[in-house]
């Protein structure tokens, strides 16, 4: 008889053992923050050619071999955890990772600071981002190499001059000549010192026409006087509505000129009153209603230390500090690959690039097919309990099966040893 049958079922052996070391190791990691489970596929090994020299070919099989270990990236669940340095991928991407192995890839966001202030995974690989800042804008820039994220702890932020105000005011059209409307703005310098400005409207003899002027205190700044006893002048104008109350003079912004100098000796600078929207609408009406102010902002701050964080579905970690100031202070990377499953796994959640996985395309949340980001909250193991079970099932009864093939073909090999005797 032929002793195929022993390598065959040796070779089921080996492949449903395979089979069942993946399924243990998936059970293992059932609570692992972004683990992926792994599935394997068999093929067939080459056939031998045993006959058939004018039909059919006529060929036995040599056994079987694992033709695949192969994760399965589709998305786990999403747990709350309140913790503000962590972080949840919600669709396809990996954030990316830096260590004394080099560059690594996870999808695992359990992050946190360290003593340096340092964005880290909980083995100590730096989180990778972009820090650069936009001195005009203040945007973080999210394009060339990424880099380590910090945020040193206990650092005093520097203030911010206030260079633009913007209020939502309505001038009742009803109002008779001479009455006035105050509005107050508190304003930054750049050492970080409050000044109130103070805008006063005053109707004129002409329908719908005010006269303007923004002052501050004579007692934080030296500059040309204001109407107003005790104050220094910003800025004045006239201030025209049509018959709809729409605002049509002034017809841009205002540049409200800085004061000579200020008191403290912080440099002065110019700061632009905002009349009009990115859409041209403007924020002063004059309808038929009192003269009311509705909102009042405006971009300076005084410094203060870092309180707290956030992170912004498109990674934008934003840091709250002083009388609840945001500024963003870095983004995280993300990491697309066009065959994921062509990865490399390194432990600790890591995975290392391949030829096969091929080149990562970096960049930032929610572009270039990349995931969303969610703040305080950690992805799950996607590991299926049930159907890792049901696997087991099976490739324990394949184990069995193929024992059990071995078993048989000893005993017919000993019977056909006995046809001698």
């Amino acid at each position: 008889m032929a002793v195929g049958s022993f390598s065959a079922g040796l070779s089921g052996l080996n492949a449903n053992g395979q089979a069942l070391s993946v399924i243990g190791n998936n059970l293992a990691n059932i609570n692992t923050v972004g683990f992926k489970a792994s599935t394997v596929t068999f093929n067939d090994l080459v056939s031998q050619n045993v006959g058939g020299s004018g039909g059919n070919p006529m060929q036995v099989g040599l056994g079987v071999s694992t033709a695949a270990i192969s994760p399965v990236f589709s998305q786990g669940a999403i747990e709350n955890t309140r913790d503000v340095t962590n972080c949840a991928i919600q669709g396809s991407g990996f954030f990316v990772v830096n260590g004394a192995t080099g560059t690594a890839y996870t999808r695992a966001g359990a992050f946190s600071f360290n003593s340096d202030g340092k964005l880290v995974t909980p083995d100590g690989y730096f989180v990778q981002g972009y820090t650069a800042i936009d001195p005009t804008t203040g945007a973080i820039i999210n394009t060339g190499q990424t880099t380590d994220i910090t945020v040193p702890p206990g650092v005093l932020r520097a203030p911010a001059a206030t260079t633009s105000i913007k209020t939502g005011t309505n001038l009742d059209a009803s109002a008779a000549t001479g009455d006035t409307f105050t509005t107050s703005i508190q304003i930054y310098d750049s050492l970080g010192t409050a000044h109130v400005a103070t805008i006063t409207y005053t109707k004129t003899a002409t329908a719908r026409q005010w006269t303007y002027e923004v002052t501050v205190p004579a007692t934080d700044a030296t500059g040309t006087a204001g109407t107003t006893a005790g104050t220094i002048q910003l800025g004045t104008g006239t201030i025209a509505f049509d018959g709809l109350g729409v605002l049509t003079t002034p017809a841009a912004d205002v540049t409200l000129t800085a004061p000579t100098t200020w008191t403290n000796g912080a440099t002065p600078n110019a700061i632009t009153w905002d009349l009009y929207d990115a859409n041209g609408a403007p924020s002063l009406t004059g309808f038929d209603s009192a003269s009311q102010t509705s909102s009042i902002t405006q971009n300076g701050a005084a410094p203060g230390m870092i309180d707290s964080v956030s992170i912004s579905p498109d990674g934008t970690i934003v840091a709250t500090f002083g009388a609840g100031r945001t500024v963003a202070i870095g983004q995280l990377a993300l990491a697309n690959f066009n065959n994921p499953k062509g990865l490399v796994k390194l432990g600790g959640s890591r995975y290392g690039e391949s030829q096969a996985a091929g080149i990562p395309n970096i960049g930032v949340a929610g572009t270039g097919g990349r995931g969303t980001l969610i703040g305080s909250a950690l992805e799950q193991s996607n590991v299926d309990i049930a159907q890792e079970f049901t696997q087991m099932i099976l490739a324990q009864r394949g184990y069995q099966a193929n024992s059990k093939t071995i078993t048989v073909s000893d005993e017919l090999l000993v019977d056909t040893l006995a046809l001698k005797r």
